[in-house]
This record gives structure tokens, sequence and C-alpha cells, in this order.
């Protein structure tokens, strides 16, 4: 299957850079990956949110066809790993549209935000009121930490500063979920379901992996890890490698950090380092096939040089041997060269070992696949949904997915009816950002059968 020329095109639109502050600090990553071990298994985490955890609401407005109410509470997050939340995250907000009338038993619909929803009014005008008019059925939006009123002050736009942050995201998001499950279930709404759109449908379906009970989930335009959105997808081009490689190259925590990974499934990079040897050029081969970009040695040049560039506007330069890593990384950012004709035998670390003029030949290379298979890594280890328990039961799980979506990859990974079995995947012409925009009544209709399924299913489980 091919991929879409639309999505290939709005990324290129995008000039912001992803993590530029890198992977994120050590200690946090190490504090990320020893909790997900506890979230990761259902029966260890059932007592990490207490059955009467606080929700408040603090405003009400009144409208012809529901009420809006916006609520808030502490993220358990907060709790649990103090610290790890900027401080402008740690208040979860949320907002929850009910109608005046309720058609059938009283359904709401949580929603999680997909990249760049900040604040309520996509997901309140293209889902929740659609929604209200069709089937009488309510919906509560949760803010994503680090986006809208969560946003840290030093994040630009949607764009994550570091690695660590969207892993920060969906452990805030699995806890907070389960907040709000609770929350609906004493306030006596039934039946409840997830859903999201993009990285919403990561954080939803890593929210409904934690959950006790059966409950309809409906990932949209998401699929088993988000490490191939970062690795292989065109996504991947808007990464800051230039900032994650000189980190990784500079650091032996990272190599402690690796021993820390467990994810050990068919796909993962320990057990599939093909998929990292051929995938520098794969962006790049994907945008050329398509016919949008020019020679792929000017167009590397052009990407390493605005690195490098970028890299000396930021002066960016660490005392000590770091001086000479920025160095290396910079001559050979500006030099042009064709990174897949360079050997690739050199290892990384034998990046400060090496004359400046050797490094120029052989150090970038090594380093840009060794930090890609760590971005592998660590993306499977707090994403990938085979290192997280299987939903209660799989049946009420309806993924929607597009056939020529390049920002999602599904070759290479496992796929979620391996991971699920018993899950239903509903393919729609087209790619990533035409789904996204012209599709939610697909992705409300997949939401409405998956409800009715439980019903059907549970009729007295309330």
């Amino acid at each position: 299957m091919g991929v879409s020329r639309l999505d290939v095109f709005y990324r290129r639109l995008l000039l912001t850079k992803l993590f530029i502050g890198g992977w994120g600090k050590p200690e946090d990553l190490k504090r990320i990956f020893e909790f997900r071990k506890i979230i990761g298994d259902r029966e260890r985490c059932k007592s990490l949110v207490p059955e009467d955890y606080p929700v408040y609401i603090d405003k009400t407005e009144e409208h012809t066809d529901c009420q809006i109410h916006d609520g808030f509470f502490i993220s358990p997050l907060e709790h649990l790993v103090p610290g790890i939340l900027p401080t402008e995250a740690v208040k979860a907000r949320f907002q929850f549209i009910v109608p005046k009338r309720w058609q059938k038993n009283r359904p709401v619909c949580i929603h999680l935000a997909g990249t760049g929803d900040h604040f309520f009014w996509r997901r309140r005008t293209l889902m929740a009121r659609p929604m209200i008019k069709e089937t009488g059925m309510a919906s509560l939006l949760l803010e994503n930490p680090y986006y809208g009123y969560r946003k840290p002050k030093d994040q630009l736009r949607s764009s994550l500063k570091n690695v660590s942050d969207l892993f920060v995201m969906g452990g805030a998001l699995i806890l907070e979920s389960t907040v709000l499950l609770r929350w609906l279930e004493r306030e006596g709404y039934w039946p409840l379901g997830m859903t999201g759109i993009s990285m919403g449908g990561y954080m939803a379906s890593l929210a409904v992996t934690n959950w006790p009970k059966p409950i309809p989930l409906i990932p949209c335009l998401s699929w088993s890890t988000a490490s191939s959105v970062f690795t292989t997808g065109v996504l991947s081009k808007a990464v800051n490698w230039t900032e994650l490689e000189k980190q990784y190259a500079i650091n032996s925590v990272y190599e402690e950090i690796i021993k820390l990974l467990e994810y050990c499934g068919a796909d993962s990079f320990k057990m599939g380092q093909e998929l990292v040897k051929n995938s520098p050029g794969s962006v790049d081969s994907l945008e050329h096939l398509l016919g949008l970009s020019g020679d792929d040695n000017a167009s590397e040049a052009k990407y390493s040089k605005a690195g490098g560039e970028a890299e000396a506007g930021r002066g960016l330069l660490i005392g000590g041997p770091g001086d000479k890593v920025d160095q290396l990384l910079s001559s050979v950012n500006s030099s042009g060269i064709n990174l897949d004709t360079l050997p690739r035998s050199i290892h990384a670390k034998n990046a400060l070992h090496v004359k400046k003029t050797d490094s120029a030949k052989c150090c970038r290379p090594s380093l840009y696949r060794e930090s890609i298979s760590f971005m592998k890594g660590v993306m499977d280890e707090c994403t990938h949904m085979a290192n997280f328990s299987v939903p209660v039961d799989t049946s009420l799980i309806i993924v929607i997915q597009a056939k020529e979506d390049a920002y999602i990859p599904r070759t290479g990974v496992l796929s979620l009816q391996e991971i699920w079995p018993g899950c239903e995947v509903r393919y729609l012409n087209g790619g990533h950002i035409s789904a996204y925009l012209f599709k939610q009544n697909v992705f409300r209709q997949a939401i409405y059968d998956a409800f009715n399924r439980f019903c059907l299913k549970y009729p007295n489980l309330h």
C-alpha cells in the first residue's frame, strides 16, 4: 500500500522541530521506566488511584441542547512520581458536555486529544456536539499534559521539548483517565468508553489497558506503538536528531538506560536491528518516490546544514569532551556528505577518539543509526501495547485505520490484531490528514457501534 501525498506535503508545512531539548533528564527517563513496570501491569496498580479521588466542577454553561461543565483535579502522577510533571500540568482540566435529554441510558465517552489539539474547541465542535445531536451521548474532553492550559511556558506550540515528555504525558493520562472513569461511575453514568484520534488514540488505548472492567475503546488513526511514528514515519523528519545524537554520544548513562528496557517482542529494537539499519533513508526514499523531493543527496545536505546552523544558533556547547563532539557533528552537518555511502562499521562511542576529518566521514552515520535504535527502544518501552496488559474484553475495541497513513507506519511492527486478538480493525481509503479532516462521522459511528456492542454483551454491568 502506498502513502498519502497529502500526508507528506502537510508534514513539510510544519517547520517546528520536535524534541529540541533532547531526550530529557536521564534520571527522569529512569523514573518513568520504573513506573512503567507498575502501570503496565493492571493487577499491580489497582490501588494506585483511590476510588473516591476528588474531582471538582468549577463552571457550568447552559446551551440549548446541552450543559458544558468545566472541571479539574490534581493529576495522580504528581503524588506517585513527584516533580516529573511540569508545574503547569499538575492540575488536570476537563470539559464535560452533557445532553439536556438522554435518549437511552446515560452514556459517556472520554475523548483524549490528538497532536496539536489544545483546549477543547476542536473535539467539542467536531465530535462532542454532533454526538449529542445524533445519539444523545455525553462526552468528557480531558486536556493532555503539555497542551492548552497545561502547556509549559518554554514549550513552542505543540512541539514537546523532550522525548521523555511524551512518556510523562502517557503515564499521566493513564492515571487521569482512571480518575475520570471512577468519578463517572460514582455519578451514575453508564456505559462508559474511551476514544481519541491520532496521538489521542494511542493514549486512550494505554488508558484502557489499565482499566479492570470491560470497556468500549475506539482508537482512530493510531496503531500498536509510537516508535514507528518517530523513526520511520514522516514525522521522523521533524525530529531534532542533531541534538539527540549529540546527547547520546557524550553521556554514557544511555547505555545504563538501555539495560532498563524490558520490551523484547518480535518487533523490538533488540530483535529487529535490520529495521534500524535500513531506516535512515526511509523517509527520503518515500518522498523521492512521491516526487516531492529533488536529489536525495541534496535534500540530506540541506537538512543537515539547517540542523547545524540551528545548533550553532542555540550555542549549545558543552564543556570538556562535548566541545569536540559539537565540532565533529557541526563539521558533518555542514559538509553535505551522503550518509548512506559511508562506512557503517564504526561505533558511535569511537567519536571521541578519532580525528575531526575522520569523524566527518564515519562518525555521524553510526550515531544516527544508534540514536534511531535508542529512540525505538525507549518508545516501545513506554508506548508499545504489547508492553501493557491486554484490555479485559478486546471484542469491544474498534480500531479505525487509514490505508495510506504516512504518519502511522504499520510495516515492521506487531499489529493490534496480534496483540489484542478479537479486536476489529476498519480501514479507510486515504491518509492520516484527509481522514482527520473529513472522516469524523466514521469515527463517531464506530463509537456508537462499540457502545451498542457493550450494551448487548453486558446489559447488567453497572
